[in-house]
């Protein structure tokens, strides 16, 4: 019989500390299925996402804490991810199946706002989780045209599937209308919409909902601010001020309608030279001053690079067809903060 208990397990684990949510793994209940056989322990590590980019040193850490107890000769340590889902307002009905809703916007057009909730949907759904990413840029709908989509949305029992492609189910205005074909509807008819493609459409299980708003603070983000259930906004900018100053303008709209701030991230941040050199076209580091300004999250940058804008012009985005390349690392790593953020939001 083992010299020790599952007690004894549990409180050497108390010493390993989650990063973001700075507090102790046993605390969160990201420790499951203690087993222990002769001197032998096992256990399951809950991360609260598959983008964790400290899984391996989290599992170390396990392992090193459990070993140290007297009496251990060897431990296991599984780890899986169970993204929680953050709480929803009493007047804002669940999406079913939709654990967490991800706003993207932008103050002003051209600041490549959907090339990045494009990029950064994949790259959560890379990282192993259930991702829907929703076109909600109803007068530019162009989520189709970047993952290269000509399927059209079929229904079933009542209820709309979405397209599937990439790990990805999407749905958007653009499988609606003719690519040519202006959208001319006024406040009321686009709050419908909206609601149709959040709640008559069959998401199944979401882990993320990533939405890619239309630029602005106008009638389709007041609307899904204030029926919508929100996890929260990302905000995205370029570098130069009259960029910023409307992006501000975005994240304190979302912050009057109790929307939290996931973070922002700077697009088009630097132009890299074939030398290497980092060129500040539109600057550089203004949409990471106005975040510590602001008190909010910076995520990180995503260069001005040709073959971000080839790729969702042909309908590969980048974090596809270069995996390993320094624009998708940039890409994944906003991800795994903005998923990080998400998980604060509902452990805190």
């Amino acid at each position: 019989m083992a010299s020790f208990q599952e007690k004894d397990i549990l409180r050497a684990l108390t010493r390993v500390i989650d990063p973001d949510l700075h507090r102790d793994i046993v605390s969160l209940g990201m420790v499951e299925d203690i087993r222990i056989s002769g001197n032998d322990v096992s256990f399951t590590l809950v991360l609260t996402t598959p983008a964790c980019p400290i899984k391996e040193q989290m599992q170390q850490a396990c392992q090193e804490a459990a070993g140290s107890v007297p009496g251990v000769d060897s431990v296991a340590v599984e780890v899986i991810s169970r993204v929680p889902a953050n709480r929803v307002g009493a007047n804002r009905a669940p999406i079913i199946g939709v654990r967490n809703t991800i706003a993207v916007g932008s103050g002003k057009g051209g600041v490549g706002k959907s090339t990045v909730a494009v990029n950064l949907a994949l790259a959560l759904a890379q990282d192993g989780a259930r991702v829907g990413l929703l076109d909600a840029d109803i007068y530019g709908p162009n989520v189709p045209l970047m993952l290269g989509i000509t399927d059209k949305p079929q229904p079933q029992n009542g209820k709309i599937l979405p397209v599937e492609k990439y790990g990805l189910k999407v749905m958007s205005m653009g499988f609606f209308v003719e690519a040519d074909s202006p959208v001319m509807w006024r406040g009321p008819m686009l709050a419908k919409m909206l609601q149709q493609f959040l709640y008559d459409v069959e998401w199944g299980e979401i882990d993320y909902l990533v939405l890619d708003l239309p630029p602005g603070t106008g009638d389709v983000q007041i609307t899904l601010a204030q029926q919508m259930p929100l996890t929260g906004a990302l905000i995205v900018s370029t570098p130069q001020e009259v960029a910023l100053m409307d992006a501000t303008r975005a994240l304190n709209m979302f912050v009057k309608l109790d929307v939290p701030i996931l973070g922002m991230v700077e697009n088009m941040s630097y132009f890299l030279a074939p030398n290497g050199d980092k060129l500040p076209i539109f600057g550089h580091g203004g949409a990471k001053d106005a975040a510590e300004r602001l008190g909010v999250p910076f995520l990180g940058e995503v260069p001005l690079d040709q073959r971000i804008r080839e790729g969702s012009d042909s309908g590969s985005p980048i974090v596809l067809t270069d995996e390993q390349g320094s624009n998708s690392v940039a890409f994944h790593h906003i991800s795994r903060g903005l998923a990080a953020q998400v998980s604060m939001l509902a452990l805190n």
